[in-house]
């Protein structure tokens, strides 16, 4: 009796072993789907591309459990593990390339967060803006893209940002109510030529978008920042600890509605890109993993700044990190990335992106 409960154990084991395991690499090779699959028509295929790295890890302890029990899944799952060793390079990079000669261009992007730091107080939101503003001048970038600026109605914006940034020509658009000036802003070292804005429909999202004038040339900046999920991750996980199906509710209806919206902001933006007569940079919050619709529709024609010249994690978003890299830089081709930064410093809930190019020859 012993020996048939003990076989029974086994084959219970083995069957729960091998069901748990095909459910993780389905879900894998499902987060592969998620950069070619329009959310706006399966809006869940978004879920497994937020989830590629813990489902990668997932799946890769099963390999090695398979492996050491010479289980018959071990080739199926090595198949399925396969295509996530070249998609890591989005998300860590071990080594910076050497840089062939000096850069003549940086650009800076950073979510700055409302300014709040945790607190919405007026004196504490000017204090971290100032703190911002110097550590921005600091890294003496050509230009500079925010996105989540803010500035309460005491004062007045063009000065602020005149005083804050010497030297920097400045291009924002900002909503305005009784609180403030909300939006996003790009400053500028080089002579601005043109500036305009893409608003998108049914949101306070917007891109805005400034030619720059080179050395002999003419760029321009997409300084986006695309539907935001709207959701505290703290508040969520202390509701899920007291079981509130409300908020649990309020949180899949944010993300559905922030999910399917992304692909037509994304698109409005594409269709400005593909008009511009002059090459273009795109960058900002995108609100999207490397391996999302959205990443992979705007990295068309365009390289990755961290993938190209980055070194560590990229993570951008301080409160999930090392997990999610959601702020970019993508470049054109004629461009050649140097170095790609994201400085850990805790203004905002974002980490920045600075990058810095040399011009091919």
């Amino acid at each position: 009796m012993a020996e048939v409960g003990r076989h029974r154990h086994g084959w219970l084991s083995r069957l729960l072993f091998g069901t748990v395991s095909l459910l993780v690499a389905g879900m894998l090779l499902l987060s592969y789907a998620s950069a070619f699959v329009n959310p706006e028509k399966a809006w869940f295929f978004t879920l497994f591309g937020l989830a590629f790295l813990p489902l990668f890890l997932l799946t890769f302890v099963f390999f090695v459990w398979a492996a050491l029990r010479h289980s018959s899944l071990t080739g199926f799952l090595a198949v399925v593990l396969l295509p996530a060793f070249f998609l890591l390079g989005r998300f860590y990079q071990f080594k910076a390339p050497e840089a062939e000669r000096e850069p003549t261009l940086k650009v800076v992007s950073y979510n700055v967060g409302l300014f709040a730091m945790g607190s919405l107080g007026e004196d504490r939101r000017l204090e971290t803006a100032d703190s911002v503003a110097s550590f921005l001048c600091g890294t003496q970038a050509d230009v500079i893209c925010l996105q989540e600026f803010f500035l309460p109605n005491t004062h007045n914006l063009d000065v602020w940002l005149r005083t804050r940034f010497p030297g920097y020509h400045a291009d924002y658009f900002v909503y305005t109510n009784e609180e403030g000036h909300f939006g996003n802003v790009t400053l500028s070292r080089r002579p601005v030529l043109y500036k305009g804005k893409i608003e998108f429909e049914k949101s306070a999202n917007l891109a805005i978008h400034t030619d720059v004038q080179l050395d002999s040339t003419v760029l321009r900046l997409y300084n986006c920042h695309f539907e935001s999920y709207s959701i505290r991750p703290s508040g969520l996980f202390r509701s899920l600890g007291r079981a509130d199906e409300d908020v649990v509710e309020d949180t899949s209806r944010k993300m559905r509605r922030s999910i399917e919206q992304r692909p037509g902001q994304v698109e409005a933006v594409l269709k400005d890109v593909n008009a511009c007569p002059v090459r273009s940079v795109v960058l900002g919050d995108f609100n999207d993993t490397p391996l999302s619709y959205t990443t992979h529709r705007l990295s068309q024609g365009r390289r990755d700044s961290f993938v190209e010249a980055g070194k560590g994690f990229g993570a951008t978003f301080r409160t999930l990190w090392p997990l999610l890299r959601i702020d970019y830089i993508l470049y054109p081709r004629d461009l050649q990335a140097v170095n790609c930064e994201v400085p850990k410093i805790k203004y905002s809930d974002h980490y920045p992106v600075i990058a810095t190019y040399y011009e091919k020859r």
